[in-house]
């Protein structure tokens, strides 16, 4: 028997959806995987089945007879994930004592949890909310959470659906000395050290990659794995960090901080829930989907922090 301690369990997901395709743009779309995540996926297959799976066929693909047999024993595995995973059938939110499982930022945690659970407490007091920290997510991670709260640019695969939007900005403490008139320049951004959140292993935060692009490369003197960090590592230092702005109204007085205007445009942060394409005839998540864009128009439209 192999030892399936060094498989990637995703390759299931990813084969079990080629089996079914019997197309890799196709197989692609059923899983919300981009065309060279499924390219790299197939051949780590190929390699541990020993097997191409597909082969030309005129202008269309066939399974080879290896991959031919795997069908009904790959179908029965995804059953059996699902058993595991208790996806149920029906789902009364007013006698439910289901328990939901969300991965998200703390950031979307920090704004989200307390209306979510106000809502919850309204509509469902028997639900509750498994809360799980983000870090890469892939399709198993879908299957194994109910949904993923994260950046549209965080790379996640699987169905999604914009919540809400908040701005990033800079911030750094209140008097600051290279902050006279409110703003670091380029080279201050290349010569102040800098506090950089890393959500997960080779997830690029969209702030580095701006900064990267204007050709700026900051001294990172502290890495955080998240947002709310950031703002109590900046305070009473000479770093900067970027945070979204409810962040730094929520803690600019109490950590006396300042937001600072940077000769590069930095895009909005976009916040999404994801789920994985099986769950989408769930009515339990189809519920949990509405609910939470109930909470993202209380987040979106509330007034700021005093």
């Amino acid at each position: 028997m192999s030892d399936l301690r060094g498989v990637d369990v995703n390759l299931i997901v990813v084969l079990d959806a080629i089996l079914t395709e019997r197309n890799l743009t196709r197989a692609g779309e059923a899983i919300g995987l981009t065309q060279p995540a499924v390219s790299g996926a197939v051949a780590k297959l190929r390699k541990l089945l020993g097997d191409p799976l597909l082969v030309r066929s005129g202008r269309t693909s066939e399974l080879t007879p290896r991959a031919a047999a795997l069908v009904p024993i790959v179908h029965e595995a995804m059953l059996e994930i699902g058993r595991t995973l208790d996806v149920r059938p029906s789902f009364d939110p007013r006698t439910s004592d289901r328990q939901f499982r969300l991965s998200a930022s703390d950031y979307a945690l920090a704004v989200m949890t307390a209306p979510l659970l106000a809502v919850l407490e309204e509509e469902a007091p028997g639900v509750s909310i498994e809360f799980g920290p983000l870090g890469a997510i892939g399709p198993v991670d879908l299957l194994r959470d109910d949904v993923v709260v994260a950046s549209a640019a965080h790379g996640v695969p699987g169905k999604r659906q914009s919540l809400f939007s908040d701005e990033m900005v800079c911030i750094v403490r209140r008097g600051h000395p290279r902050a006279g008139g409110g703003m670091l320049t380029a080279a201050d951004l290349a010569e102040l050290p800098y506090v950089r959140v890393s959500l997960a292993e080779g997830v690029v935060m969209f702030a580095d990659d701006t900064l990267a692009a204007a050709g700026i490369r900051p001294q990172v003197a502290r890495t955080v794995p998240g947002f709310l960090p950031v703002p109590f590592t900046v305070s009473g230092t000479d770093m900067f960090g970027f945070v979204p702005a409810r962040l730094a109204e929520r803690y600019g007085d109490e950590l006396e901080l300042a937001v600072v205007r940077i000769p590069v445009p930095l895009p909005v942060l976009v916040e999404s829930v994801f789920w994985h394409p099986s769950r989408s005839d769930d009515p339990a998540v189809r519920w949990l989907l509405g609910i939470l864009r109930t909470v993202a128009e209380r987040v979106e439209f509330a007034e700021p922090a005093r």
